[in-house]
């Protein structure tokens, strides 16, 4: 076992030569009223517990992401710290946020999503104050999720899957928002600590706005 870091924003443990049956019966055993994400790949099981930082950012981002939505006349179904996993590729991971946006009509209904039958969310948000000892980008590829937000507590970063070799491209801007380009939401994250969230929720709504989307 090895204690991958510390610090004020996140908590990491990885172990190793962990099974797959280990990995869902840890997963069914914690419930999902808890914490922790859990991110499996090959062998390697990351539990990782999210402290103040990390969970300010992610919440103030969902916020701003559901303003987007709200601003675009989008559908938008959340489904948090979704347990996603394939046991075919050993790969399994919980997001700190996950939507379904293109999908939401064939999930519209549902409480529970099942990767066998379901697709999967159109958009992964990870917060890596401290980055995974895991290739996040791997899980997620083996799972299809269209894209990824990454956000380290400075910068934004997007990612699309590219199809079919299953990689992720580093993009400057969002395919689920095309217009919204990698700089602006740390910009008004930075706003935030000065303004208030709800002052800067409001300004950004303005910004979506005068886009013109």
């Amino acid at each position: 076992m090895t204690v991958a870091s510390l610090t004020p924003a996140e908590k990491r443990i990885v172990l190793r030569n962990v099974s797959w049956k280990t990995f869902e019966r840890l997963i069914e055993e914690l419930g999902e009223d808890r914490k922790t994400r859990l991110a499996y790949s090959e062998g390697f099981l990351e539990i990782m517990t999210p402290l103040g930082e990390h969970e300010n950012n992610n919440r103030f981002i969902e916020s701003l992401i559901g303003a987007i939505a709200d601003e675009l006349n989008l559908n938008m179904k959340r489904f948090g710290s979704l347990t996603l996993k394939r046991e075919s590729m050993q790969q399994g991971a919980e997001p700190d946020s996950c939507y379904y946006f293109v999908n939401e009509p064939m999930v519209r209904e549902k409480q529970k999503i099942d990767l066998n039958f379901d697709p999967p969310p159109d958009l992964v948000l990870e917060i890596d104050i401290t980055s995974s000892s895991l290739n996040k980008q791997l899980i997620y590829a083996a799972i299809g999720v269209p894209e990824i937000w990454r956000y380290d507590g400075r910068g934004l970063e997007f990612f699309v899957l590219q199809e079919p070799i299953l990689i992720y491209n580093k993009v400057q801007q969002s395919s689920i928002f095309p217009g919204l380009s990698f700089d602006v939401i740390p910009r008004f994250m930075r706003q935030s600590l000065i303004d208030g969230e709800t002052a800067t929720l409001r300004a950004f709504r303005v910004w979506v706005r005068e886009q013109n989307w």
